[in-house]
C-alpha cells in the first residue's frame, strides 16, 4: 500500500522521471535515504515498473498516428499479439469488446511508413481484416 508520500514522490516523478534523488528530496522535504529507500520498494513491489521518455511536441508533431482496429481469428489470437507486440510502431494495443477485437496505437514518421505497417498488419498470420483512423489532431490527452 502507498502512503501520501509515495503519492507525491510519484507525482514528481511522473512530471520528470529524470529527477535526481536529492532534487526529489528537496521537493518532498524527505532525507536523500529516504527517497532512495521508498523508490526501491515502490520498485519491488511492482508500483513502479519503469522508467520512460516522453517525446516533446516538436518530434510528436511530425508523427502520424492511426488506430487500427483489427479482426482476429480466434486460434490465432496469441500468436498475432506476440507478431504485433514485435512490431515497434505499434505504442498500444488493447483488446475490445465489439466487431473488432483489438484496436492498436500506430506511430510513423510518414503516411508512406503508415501505409507499409498496416499491410504488414493486415498480412499477419491470423488477422482477418483491419479498419484504420488516422489521427487528424490532438484536441487533448491526459
Amino acid at each position: 500500500m502507498i502512503n501520501s508520500q509515495d503519492e507525491k514522490l510519484i507525482a514528481l516523478l511522473r512530471s520528470n522521471a529524470r529527477a535526481s534523488i536529492s532534487d526529489l528530496a528537496r521537493s518532498l522535504d524527505l532525507s536523500r535515504s529516504t527517497v532512495q529507500s521508498r523508490l526501491q520498494k515502490l520498485e519491488q513491489s511492482g508500483v513502479i515498473k519503469g522508467y520512460s521518455v516522453e517525446f516533446g511536441q516538436e518530434y510528436l508533431s511530425e508523427l502520424v498516428e492511426a488506430h487500427v482496429s483489427i479482426k482476429v481469428k480466434q486460434k490465432l489470437t496469441t500468436k498475432t499479439n506476440i507478431a504485433l507486440k514485435h512490431m515497434s510502431n505499434i505504442s498500444a494495443l488493447y483488446a475490445i469488446s465489439g466487431e473488432y477485437d483489438m484496436i492498436a496505437v500506430v506511430e510513423a514518421q510518414s503516411l508512406q511508413q503508415l501505409s507499409v505497417i498496416l499491410d504488414d498488419i493486415g498480412n499477419l498470420e491470423g488477422v482477418e481484416r483491419t479498419n484504420s483512423s488516422v489521427i487528424l489532431e490532438t484536441k487533448f490527452k491526459r
